[in-house]
């Protein structure tokens, strides 16, 4: 009998912001792995990297102005170096936890490339703010190279565009590693975007929301469930307001008409809700889980959590 296929979506609270914060943050997220392994489930993993790409992209544009004869440094490579990084310290946290619980399994992570459409409308309206504050000669430099940017908190900031997931370049690979029963980890802050020319991948100056991501990745490897890891232990609709309502369950249908009624808010848990939405479709076995990181185990278990079905 086959085993169940689960992709997880871990969120920032997962990882936190600093490198110290992060080797803490990933010894508690591999027991919450682990906990899903020993469950006799076959796991996919994906991860955010908001803090930490930023962190890498600010770090490589201090470099580089202190130092004109090196290029800048695109979205793209930023994208894959925060991958390589947050990976390491998942994968070798989740083979030592595996390990120390008699569990022999190999960890790997795939810098993993996400297709996009360059005639996506979010190029058209970026949104997305990254990178560190520049002053307005900065900024006025930085649009000369057709880069955009926003005003912010005591200067501007770069914005770029945050296009849907189209397709996975390393799908196979990922499908194939995760069918011998190997933990990958893949997709990490929505994978690197890239535009598909020829027989040419592009990295596209642009992110993807990691959950749309992950989704796609779900739904491409035929997972049975799409577990969301995130801040909460479950949705709830007027979050933060007196008519805070935490939802046990609902339908494909009930979670479009949320969205429909803009129950949900833009870049928290909105794209959560696309994402499971998106990965559900007609099927009527597919179902999503949303919690906390912290009650991972509770709410596989139907005592916690917001389970999204058909």
């Amino acid at each position: 009998m086959r085993k169940k296929k689960i992709v997880i979506a871990l969120g920032h609270e997962a990882l936190g912001t600093t490198l110290p914060e992060q080797k803490t943050a990933a010894k508690k997220t591999a027991k919450a792995v682990a906990d899903l392994i020993e469950a006799d489930f076959q796991v996919v993993i994906s991860h955010s990297n908001g803090p930490q790409v930023g962190m890498i992209h600010t770090a490589m544009s201090e470099f580089g102005k202190m130092h004109p004869e090196y290029t800048a440094t695109p979205m793209s490579v930023c994208s894959a170096m925060s991958q390589g990084y947050i990976g390491y310290d998942l994968q070798n946290e989740i083979r030592t936890e595996l390990l120390n619980r008699g569990i022999y399994r190999t960890v790997s992570t795939i810098l993993t490339q996400v297709c996009v459409d360059p005639y996506d409308e979010a190029f058209y309206h970026p949104k997305k703010v990254i990178g560190r504050i520049m002053t307005k000669e900065e900024a006025e430099a930085e649009e000369k190279k057709g880069n955009h940017v926003t005003e912010a908190d005591k200067g501007y900031r770069r914005i770029v565009a945050a296009p849907k997931p189209m397709d996975i370049v390393e799908i196979d690979a990922i499908r194939a590693l995760s069918d011998a029963d190997q933990v990958v980890i893949a997709c990490g802050g929505g994978g690197i975007p890239v535009l598909v020319q020829a027989n040419k991948l592009k990295g596209a100056s642009a992110v993807i929301e990691k959950d749309l991501a992950a989704g796609k990745m779900a739904e491409l490897l035929d997972a049975d469930m799409f577990v969301i890891l995130t801040g909460e232990d479950r949705v709830c609709l007027g979050y933060n307001t007196a008519e805070e309502k935490p939802l046990d369950s609902m339908t494909v249908a009930q979670a479009r008409a949320y969205i429909e009624e803009g129950k949900f808010e833009e870049g928290t848990i909105l794209p959560k809700i696309q994402a499971a939405v998106d990965f559900i479709g007609d099927s009527a076995v597919k179902t999503v889980l949303i919690t906390r990181l912290d009650k991972s185990k509770e709410a596989m278990a139907g005592k916690t959590g917001t389970v999204i079905h058909k």
